[in-house]
């Protein structure tokens, strides 16, 4: 049977996916109660850093983490994602200064900066060239049911047990994942042993510039999800709701079901158009979200964002690659993951600083931030009409 008709589910890339999804549930598990516990400790100005600090630690690494994983191996790099996560789980009950707590924020961003990477490198090793697009895509439902149930968990957790028991199983997530991930094979043919040298990045290793419109667009889209990180928390409590994991598993389920044929649609009517479309809906959903000032009306807001976020995540994904030169997909997926970490800590960090617990600006911020979202769409239908053939420009 050629390679390109074999399954693709075998028993590595299966223990792939539950490695990410402990590790996604693990990470995500404890931000819904994040807010409120950085206001226990005094710092309730300093909300939006939760996400900034931890986003901007997951840009900055992205450059280390691509060489390291085509030069040192996939499997260490992805180990060193999980066991920052899993240290990281036991020091938020020790260090319960503001000042420890960033800090462990800032550190925090480091894992996301390094397993996603070797992971989707990892995948690509697993599976032949013309199944790619369907074991990305089936990984990322793994990931998101991560986000989905992380939060919910975690909240349940933090009501039975308290916020420390949340954190501790946080680690425990993370530790199940390390020893999946220990236990793989490896899949890089040249691996080299690690040395500082590998530390060394050139200017030229960060930004891939032909992928810098898909990466615009994904920096402009995701402020969005830096402001849900940040307030949708405080949103959920004023609005009555006790778990506050709710919106995030409302909106995962709704994004988890449109993948299934969102990817296959901007293979046939190209990444732009279907581009616009998410952005679109994205844009009315913060809308929704704003004015959704009851449990049902903040779960459709949910919803919609989903099918949003399901719609543009993958045509941005595919788009970064078709913009990009064969030998420089990795450079160009990790220029389009630095604008979508930037794009969320710029959002989460706005979003706090105007916040500053006035619980009635968070409608505010939900409309202002549909209007990023509509810069967003003004630039690619721009790109749009400047890349249309010549001969359709006039009709």
């Amino acid at each position: 049977m050629p390679a390109e008709q074999k399954s693709i589910y075998t028993l590595q890339f299966i223990l792939l996916c539950l490695s990410s999804l402990l590790f996604s549930s693990s990470f995500n598990m404890i931000i819904p109660e994040l807010p409120n516990y950085l206001s226990s400790l005094g710092g309730a100005e300093y909300k939006g850093l939760i996400i900034a600090l931890f986003t901007l630690t997951a840009g900055i690494s992205r450059p280390f983490s691509g060489k390291l994983t085509d030069r040192w191996g996939r499997v260490p790099v992805m180990a060193i994602g999980s066991i920052v996560c899993f240290i990281c789980g036991f020091l938020y009950p020790i260090l319960t200064s503001v000042a420890g707590f960033l800090f462990l924020r800032l550190i925090h961003g480091f894992s996301t900066g390094f397993k996603p990477t070797s992971t989707s490198a990892y995948v690509a090793d697993l599976v032949p060239q013309k199944r790619w697009g369907e074991a990305l895509g089936m990984h990322g439902l793994a990931f998101s049911v991560g986000t989905a149930v992380g939060p919910a968990i975690g909240s349940a957790i933090f009501e039975a047990f308290g916020i420390n028991v949340m954190f501790y199983c946080s680690s425990f997530m993370a530790l199940l994942s390390i020893l999946i991930v220990i236990n793989m094979k490896e899949t890089l043919a040249k691996k080299e042993k690690f040395n500082l040298s590998m530390l060394k990045i050139n200017r030229k290793d960060i930004i891939e510039w032909r992928a810098l419109p898909a990466g615009i667009v994904t920096f402009l889209s995701y402020t969005a999800y830096g402001v849900i990180l940040t307030l949708i928390p405080d949103w959920s409590e004023y609005l009555g709701l006790k778990n506050k994991g709710l919106f995030f598993l409302a909106f995962t389920i709704a994004s988890v079901l449109i993948r299934f044929v969102s990817g296959k649609v901007s293979d046939r009517y190209g990444r732009p158009k279907v581009i616009v479309v998410g952005l679109v809906i994205i844009a009315i959903a913060l809308v929704a979200i704003g004015l959704g000032n009851s449990f049902i009306g903040m779960m459709i807001g949910a919803s919609i964002y989903g099918v949003g976020t399901g719609i543009l995540s993958p045509a941005v994904n595919a788009w970064t690659i078709d913009l990009s030169l064969p030998e420089h997909r990795g450079k160009a997926v990790a220029t389009m993951y630095i604008s979508l970490e930037a794009g969320i800590g710029l959002g989460a960090l706005l979003a706090g600083l105007y916040y500053s617990d006035v619980i009635l600006r968070i409608p505010v911020i939900m409309y202002a931030n549909a209007v990023v979202l509509l810069l967003a769409l003004t630039y690619m239908l721009s790109w749009q009409r400047k890349h249309k053939p010549a001969s359709l420009r006039s009709i």
